[in-house]
């Protein structure tokens, strides 16, 4: 049976604050062919302090060093009500919905909208009063791990599912209820950073749904990814690269989102099963490919088969060549031609 890898079409805010840009880039990703298109919901002054300073990639990107971490989020989130009517366009047209809550409002209000993940992002993954909010809403998580270690990943897992000893709580999760994304946070991510193997260390130490994360240029990793055993693929996109923001230039446009999942959905069929058998499609070339024994020469019926009147030629549909040993030496059974099938 072919996989199926689930595909998110990030959004994040790259909708600028624009709920009509919104609701284009959700039709975008229905096009596109993904599962689910994900925004970012937030109440700003919940997340960020009014001190904190943009990361180095979001100066660089919005080309503004002044303006603080704050003040951009608050032009760049929509109003929580937005997310209720992006929810039913999805309905609508057909793809998946998802938003990542970035406080305890926003975990609150999307578990009453509903959606079928909680996407919990890298930067929350040490945010404990977060996680327990999360665990006790019940809604099945998948849990990016950008900017941690193995042992920080494995102590998320244990207080969303409520097993860890120091930190209880009353979760509704179980270790069934949990994916796990390899991530790298920085936009975009140098190829050599990016670190894919480790995503295959996840899968094994954890015994989870794995998948990953994707902020490098271009389409080809998270390709990669999906060779490796991906089964969640996050891809950010925007309409219009050149559109101010942070997260803009490190995502795709809406062609060539569709040409990611395009290549994804061509891997999956092409990983097939563990065995190694001859295809459908390839068997008719087995005659043409492959070779008979026969005649080197006019051979009489009675004379000596040797090897210097016999060869190997196609097409395949005679005496196999591996049998060799057992037709040198037999007499001919009747007259062969030049270049004609040898028979026992």
């Amino acid at each position: 049976m072919t996989p199926h890898t689930i595909i998110i079409a990030e959004a994040g805010v790259n909708h600028n604050g624009s709920l009509e840009r919104a609701r284009e880039m959700v039709l975008a990703a229905k096009e596109a062919g993904a599962d689910y298109v994900k925004f970012q919901t937030a109440v700003p002054e919940l997340v960020i302090s009014s001190i904190a300073e943009k990361a180095d990639y979001q100066k660089e990107n919005t080309g503004d060093a002044r303006e603080s971490q704050l003040d951009m989020c608050k032009a760049l989130h929509l109003p929580l009500d937005d997310y209720r009517e992006l929810k039913a366009l999805c309905r609508k047209v057909g793809i998946g919905f998802m938003s990542t809550p970035f406080d305890l409002v926003s975990i609150d209000f999307l578990a009453g909208l509903g959606q079928d993940y909680c996407k919990v992002p890298s930067g929350e993954i040490t945010n404990l009063p977060y996680l327990r909010r999360v665990a006790e809403k019940g809604v099945p998580v998948i849990l990016s791990t950008g900017m941690s270690t193995l042992a920080e990943v494995e102590e998320a897992v244990a207080v969303l599912t409520g097993t860890h000893p120091g930190h209880p709580c009353r979760s509704r999760l179980t270790r069934d209820d949990i994916s796990i994304l390899h991530c790298n946070t920085q936009y975009p991510t140098p190829y050599a950073d990016v670190n894919l193997r480790a995503m295959l260390t996840l899968r094994t130490r954890l015994g989870l749904r794995t998948g990953y994360s994707d902020h490098t240029r271009g389409i080809e990793v998270p390709v990669a990814a999906v060779a490796l055993g991906a089964e969640i693929i996050e891809k950010h996109f925007t309409l219009d690269r050149n559109l101010p923001g942070p997260d803009h230039k490190a995502s795709l446009t809406p062609d060539e989102l569709k040409a990611m999942v395009s290549s994804i959905r061509n891997i999956e069929q092409a990983l097939g099963s563990e065995e190694k058998a001859v295809s459908p499609s390839e068997r008719g070339n087995i005659e043409i490919a492959r070779k008979s024994i026969v005649a080197a020469r006019d051979i009489k019926a009675g004379e000596l088969l040797t090897e210097e009147n016999i060869t190997v030629k196609r097409p395949g549909n005679g005496i196999s060549p591996m049998r060799w040993d057992e037709v040198v030496g037999t007499r001919a059974r009747r007259d062969f031609p030049y270049d004609s099938l040898i028979e026992l």
